[in-house]
C-alpha cells in the first residue's frame, strides 16, 4: 500500500504507522529503514512508529503487568494447552490508537466527536477478506485497499518483487509462539544472536508469568515458545512434513506451492493486528493500473 501510494496508484496517505513491540527481527527494523529512505520520504509520507514498550522485557519483569503471549503449555497431567493471547491488543492496537488520537487531537481520556476520524487502510489481501472487520471505535474507519483493487497475496509478492523488494520479512516477535519450523530454522541458521537470545528467553519463561511467579501463583504446568512443548533449542524444528515433502517433488504450479503449512510456516493469522502475511517471494513482475 505504501509503494502504491508513493506512485500515485492509490491516493496519498498522510501517515504510515508501524507498531513496534520492541522484540521484531533485526530485518525487520532494517527494512522499515530502508522503505523508509527509498519510498516514504521521498513521496512525503512520515512513518510514524509507536509502542508501548519491549515485549521480552515485560514478560520477565515481575513488577511489569504482564500482556499474556500465547505459550504452549505442558499441563501437569500431560495434556497441552495454550496461554491467552493479549500481546497484539497490547503492544500493536493499543499504541496505534494512542497514536491516532493525538494526531485528531483528542488525547485520551477526550472525547472525541462523532464526525472527526481517520481513514485507517488496512493492507488484507483478497486471500484473507474474512478479516475485513469494521473498527471498533467510531474515530476510525476501516478500508481496505487491496480488496478495492482485487489484489491477492501473491499479486503483493510480485509487486514487491518487481519494486525490489522481494526478501521483504515477516513482521513478528522473535520470540512468537506462533513461529513455524521454518521461520525457527531461519533464525537458527540466518542470526545465531537472535537465535540464542530466544533459547534464553524459551527457559525463562518456563515457569510461566514471572509476576504471577512473583506472588506465588505459579503456572500449572511448564511453558514454551515450541508448539511441540520441549525446550526451543531441541524443539524439532528440522522435521519436514510428509505434505511438505510431497511438494518439493512435485513440479507445483503458483497457486499449489503458495498454500502455507500451519506446521511449517507457522499460523495464518500471526500476530499482525490488520495486514496480511507474506510468503515466498514469487518471481514475476507485477503492475497495477492507474
Amino acid at each position: 500500500m505504501l509503494i502504491l501510494a508513493a506512485e500515485g496508484r492509490l491516493p496519498k496517505i498522510d501517515f504510515a504507522v508501524f507498531a513496534d513491540t520492541g522484540w521484531e527481527p533485526r530485518a525487520v527494523y532494517e527494512h522499515l529503514d530502508r522503505i523508509e529512505r527509498e519510498i516514504a520520504q521521498p513521496a512525503g509520507i512520515p512513518i510514524l512508529r509507536v509502542s508501548s514498550g519491549n515485549i521480552r522485557n515485560d514478560a520477565l519483569n515481575p513488577s511489569h503487568r504482564f500482556a499474556s503471549m500465547p505459550l504452549h503449555v505442558l499441563n501437569r497431567d500431560g495434556t497441552a494447552g495454550m496461554t491467552r493471547r493479549q500481546c497484539t491488543g497490547e503492544y500493536k492496537i493499543k499504541p496505534i490508537k494512542k497514536q491516532i488520537r493525538a494526531l485528531l487531537g483528542y488525547p485520551y481520556p477526550k472525547r472525541i466527536p462523532k464526525d472527526v476520524f481517520v481513514e485507517q487502510w488496512i493492507g488484507i489481501s483478497v486471500d484473507e477478506f474474512h478479516r475485513a472487520k469494521d473498527a471498533d471505535v467510531a474515530y476510525m474507519r476501516n478500508v481496505f485497499p487491496l480488496l478495492d483493487l482485487g489484489l491477492t497475496r501473491t499479486d503483493c509478492l510480485r509487486l514487491l518483487r518487481a519494486r525490489g523488494f522481494g526478501s521483504t520479512p515477516k513482521s513478528s516477535c522473535l520470540g512468537c509462539p506462533y513461529h513455524g519450523n521454518a521461520q525457527w530454522r531461519a533464525l537458527r541458521d540466518g542470526s545465531p544472536e537472535e537465535w540464542q537470545d530466544v533459547v534464553e528467553f524459551d527457559a525463562a519463561i518456563r515457569a510461566g508469568n514471572a509476576r504471577a511467579n512473583a506472588d506465588g501463583q505459579r503456572l500449572l504446568g511448564q511453558a514454551f515458545l515450541h508448539r511441540s512443548r520441549v525446550p526451543l533449542d531441541q524443539a524439532p524444528i528440522d522435521h519436514v512434513t510428509a505434505r511438505e515433502w510431497a511438494q518439493r517433488q512435485a513440479d507445483l504450479d503458483e497457486a499449489t506451492a503458495d498454500v502455507e503449512l500451519a506446521l511449517e510456516q507457522g499460523a495464518a493469522e500471526g500476530c499482525s493486528p490488520w495486514s496480511c502475511r507474506s510468503g515466498a517471494p514469487v518471481a514475476d513482475d507485477f503492475d497495477v493500473a492507474a
